[in-house]
């Protein structure tokens, strides 16, 4: 039983941790300017702040006042130097956010960093390998993505509520704060570029962007960018820092409904139900009043902070990762170079990453991928089976037929699915586990169709299920959520796991028991004074007080 949301997901570090093995987020915030002050407040109320940086020595005096147990320095040095912090926040200028963050990721601290990621696409390419070559995670601050409202949205589209979509339209308007260093479509329009791409799940065919100069030389102050996707629908993103009011408006227009979201009201979701009916062989507009559409509303910023965390914490990949930053990137960079050609049209080749994603792996024709799943060379996925965007697959893999594998579902290389397995959300696979048909996973505790998790977040969360390398689950068993099963160990079919299972253990039965140890090659151990050897691979095991341990 899953909560099943499509996020935009992709593959980052391969990091797997278990349940009872965490290490707590320890946060460094560099840069204390109007948004840094926010992301400082946050993660100290959320009790994971341990060091604010910042190159204003006033704004590091008053940090030092407001947070007098925490370490506010004018070096960076100082963070990066220091044990106990994992995780680094870039909340600094963006003509400043590679420099900083490439120092971040080479010190092998996990990285948030403000929206862009960086002002070139090959900067960003770098600091992706760089990320995942030191097994870190890298999150772009796109907070819109986070609002409960924006997910709310993005539910009323995947669910057909607004019909066909035809039409997406963003205002995000203001007085100020002019920049001197970035232009308004870098600093206003990734957001609207990436809740629009999570909406519609899809990659636009082309672009184009057009605006005026008016405060500074060369930095344009109002942009107006229209982007042209495969499906037919076109989007309109408008964008100004000289505007008399603030404004902050995402229309989306479908053919049963149109949707309203509005940041700046209290009820911030509202669902048009008008109509457009034909008299006379005219359309003729029948007008309704608007639906509110109830949101459990929570602090966006506080939801993407602690988000960050969680993924420190638990091995997740970011809603918002370097892939997701580096693409909406690639689209501010296409309508940058459109705006200093008098809105040149851009193109692209929407069937280019989805090519790049399907080399050496074999799809059924029935089966349904999404074309932003992450699939490993050599795997192979069979009839009728499913897989959501942002699923992660590693290399060799087999995914039977029936099989589901969700948006936030990871699996390692060589994992195989026998028939009729669905994998939800915050479920991992190490390597080479085995599943067999039938076997039944879960990732919510309390479950209740009138309250779901992402809209009633006080009634609960998710919870992530673990099963590590070399693990295999016998045909029919249930694996209760929040579980970690142990490397190489085997659950015998038809078992109800509600408890971690050690490492080589034997665990059968309705609730599962305990009923002995197993080698790594799948044989049966006896144990000795002098621990057990396997008959069939000689590998040799000792005990050491409940657990098992290979003798190398």
């Amino acid at each position: 039983m899953a909560e099943n949301v499509e996020h935009t997901i992709r593959e980052s570090s391969a990091q797997y941790a278990t349940l009872d093995q965490r290490t707590p987020a320890r946060i460094g915030v560099v840069g204390m300017g109007g948004w840094g002050k926010n992301l400082v407040r946050n993660f100290a109320q959320l009790g994971v702040l341990r060091a604010v940086c910042d190159v204003n020595s006033s704004s590091v005096r008053s940090c030092r006042v407001t947070y007098p147990n925490i370490n506010c320095t004018e070096s960076l040095d100082d963070i990066l130097n220091d044990p106990e912090i994992n995780g680094v926040v870039v909340a600094t200028p963006a003509k400043s956010h590679y420099e900083l963050s490439k120092k971040v990721l080479a010190a092998k601290r996990h990285l948030f960093v403000e929206k862009p990621l960086a002002l070139k696409v090959e900067e960003a390419e770098e600091l992706i390998k760089l990320a995942e070559d030191n097994e870190r995670v890298i999150m772009v601050g796109h907070v819109l993505r986070y609002h409960p409202a924006m997910n709310k949205l993005k539910e009323l589209v995947d669910n057909g509520e607004l019909g066909k979509i035809q039409y997406i339209y963003s205002n995000r308007l203001n007085i100020g704060k002019i920049r001197d260093a970035e232009n308004i479509l870098w600093s206003f329009a990734p957001h609207d570029i990436s809740v629009i791409l999570y909406l519609l799940n899809e990659q636009p065919s082309s672009l184009s962007a057009i605006g005026g100069t008016y405060v500074q030389k060369g930095i344009a102050d109002v942009t107006l960018t229209t982007m042209d996707f495969p499906s037919g629908v076109q989007c309109h993103i408008f964008v100004s820092w000289l505007h008399p009011y603030k404004e902050q408006k995402l229309v989306v227009v479908g053919d049963r409904k149109m949707a309203v979201f509005d940041d700046l009201t209290t009820e911030k979701l509202f669902l048009y139900p008008h109509k457009i009916e034909w008299q006379n062989r005219a359309p003729i507009a029948r007008k309704a009043d608007a639906e509110v559409v109830p949101v459990q509303m929570e602090e966006p910023l506080r939801l993407e902070c602690q988000h960050f965390i969680e993924c420190i914490e638990n091995g997740w990949t970011p809603y918002t990762d370097g892939q997701e930053g580096l693409n909406v990137l690639t689209f501010l960079y296409s309508a940058q170079n459109s705006l200093n050609n008098n809105g040149l049209k851009v193109t692209f080749d929407t069937k280019k990453s989805a090519r790049a994603l399907r080399e050496d792996v074999s799809v059924h024709p029935t089966a349904i991928v999404a074309d932003k799943a992450r699939i490993g060379r050599g795997s192979k996925i069979w009839n009728n089976a499913q897989v959501q965007a942002g699923a992660q697959i590693g290399e060799n893999c087999i995914i039977g037929h029936n099989c589901f594998v969700g948006s936030k579902a990871r699996l390692g290389n060589g994992v195989k699915l026998e028939s009729n397995i669905d994998v939800w959300d915050l479920v991992t696979l190490e390597d080479y586990v085995f599943v067999g048909p039938s076997a039944a996973f879960t990732n919510d505790i309390n479950p209740r169709a009138r309250y779901p998790k992402r809209l009633y977040p006080e009634f609960g969360k998710w919870v992530p299920t673990l099963v590590k390398e070399g693990a295999s689950i016998g045909a029919n068993s249930t694996i209760i959520c929040g579980v970690t099963i142990g490397r190489c160990a085997l659950v015998g079919a038809g078992a109800v796991v509600k408890h971690n299972v050690p490492d080589y253990a034997i665990v059968a039965g309705v609730p599962a028991k305990h009923i002995g140890w197993v080698c790594e090659c799948g044989n049966k151990l006896t144990f000795g004074d002098n621990g057990a050897v396997c008959r069939k691979c000689s590998r040799r095991y000792t005990k050491q007080e409940e657990r098992v341990v290979e003798i190398k």
